[in-house]
């Protein structure tokens, strides 16, 4: 009977969404499959038209941008959204190489240091293993720490920490310590960085228990990302793709805050699902334009959430187009796309009319060459022809 109040105990913290809804990191996965495992769901079944994010549908995301606002960069938004929560929120610091008075590496923290003080944003020695545990034994005693990697691949040097600790903590403590750190960086293939700058650690991190993972895509996207995750109760790792820092997009005027486990609608569609995230957003859009003058119609779902699925977008698409194409940057092999695909098996299998697709990148490390690079990963000819193959 201890044993099982324990456990009960450490269950994972509740996240904050949209609407004062509140759920876990795994409470919206359980209740979509549920809910696609009824009797009697068949192949080519209709579905009740509300049940389906319908063409007309604006999404909220897209809603709040078309009000009156500015425009920033996406590293800008980021930055926006860490001064609001910094200046809101006493408890709220920053640990990472050159994150003071450099401003970091990809300026995202420009101008926190003479803000803030150097207590609060504090530049560390080059040891990823040693600044991440301070910043989870802060998160322990009531801090919430923002600990950014100068390159997602050198946070393999943490990885003990993130996953014996980060992720876990809360849960063999019985619940007695939250863990309410954010773990950000750039990573991704950028131009010509080479393998060891090249890494998309999606893969390595989505097994660890107690860990959520959003990934941005646009500069509003980042910003209520990124005041979300400060926020959560639970650690979040996200991610930030090198090559968007200098993508620009409207930031509304007021304040707002995204929730962790929502995917958004980027393309109303009746073909075909295109599922996506970060940097092949971007490349899913231009094969986009090629299909639509084709006569094809995709549907387009930035996830946005890696960890967990946001499953009830991601089933309603699917139970209005039948097919499925996921599109990553990630590895093939053991990828957010494998997760995603045996997912979808799991929940609306009876709605596919045909295999889901996974485009992702070839499991070798990144080539220094441009050409190469490029060959490594998934170019918009190769989504327009997946996208012909699956609507034949």
């Amino acid at each position: 009977m201890a044993a099982a109040s324990s456990l009960h105990a450490a269950a994972p913290a509740a996240t904050p969404c949209r609407a004062g809804i509140t759920s876990t990191p795994v409470a919206r996965s359980v209740r979509v499959a549920t809910a696609a495992a009824r009797p009697g769901a068949g192949r080519g079944r209709l579905v009740a038209r509300a049940a389906v994010a319908a063409k007309g549908d604006a999404p909220s995301c897209a809603a709040a941008s078309n009000s009156d606002g500015h425009e920033l960069l996406l590293f800008e938004a980021l930055r926006e959204g860490l001064i609001e929560e910094m200046k809101s929120d006493p408890t709220v610091c920053v640990f990472g190489e050159d994150v003071g008075h450099y401003g970091g590496s990809y300026k995202v923290t420009k101008g926190l240091a003479e803000m803030f003080g150097d207590l609060r944003v504090l530049d560390t020695p080059i040891a990823e293993n040693s600044f991440t545990g301070m910043g989870v034994g802060a998160a322990m005693k009531g801090l919430r720490p923002v600990v950014e990697g100068m390159n997602m691949g050198f946070l393999l040097l943490a990885y003990n920490q993130i996953s014996n600790n980060c992720g876990m903590l809360h849960y063999t403590s019985g619940g007695q310590f939250k863990i309410p750190l954010v773990i950000r960086g750039p990573g991704g293939v950028g131009r010509q960085l080479g393998a060891e700058h090249s890494q998309r650690l999606e893969s390595y991190f989505q097994s660890i228990p107690g860990l959520q993972m959003v990934a941005c895509s646009t500069a509003y996207n980042a910003k209520g990302l990124m005041k979300a995750a400060i926020r959560s109760e639970n650690p979040v790792v996200l991610f930030e793709h090198v090559l968007l820092y200098n993508l620009k997009g409207k930031i509304p005027d007021e304040e707002y805050v995204l929730c962790l486990e929502e995917a958004e609608m980027v393309r109303p569609g009746e073909h075909v699902t295109i599922l996506t995230y970060s940097r092949m957003r971007y490349h899913v859009m231009q094969a986009a334009k090629t299909l639509v003058n084709e006569g094809y119609d995709p549907e387009v779902i930035d996830i946005r959430s890696l960890k967990p699925f946001d499953l009830h977008t991601i089933g309603n698409s699917i139970k209005k187009t039948h097919r499925v194409l996921i599109v990553e940057e990630c590895m093939r092999t053991g990828g957010i796309g494998a997760s995603l695909r045996s997912a979808i098996i799991d929940n609306f299998w009876d709605y596919l009319d045909a295999p889901i697709m996974c485009l992702s990148s070839q499991d070798v490390p990144t080539p220094y060459a441009g050409t190469l690079e490029d060959a490594t990963v998934v170019q918009p000819a190769q989504i327009v022809a997946a996208v012909e193959q699956l609507c034949q």
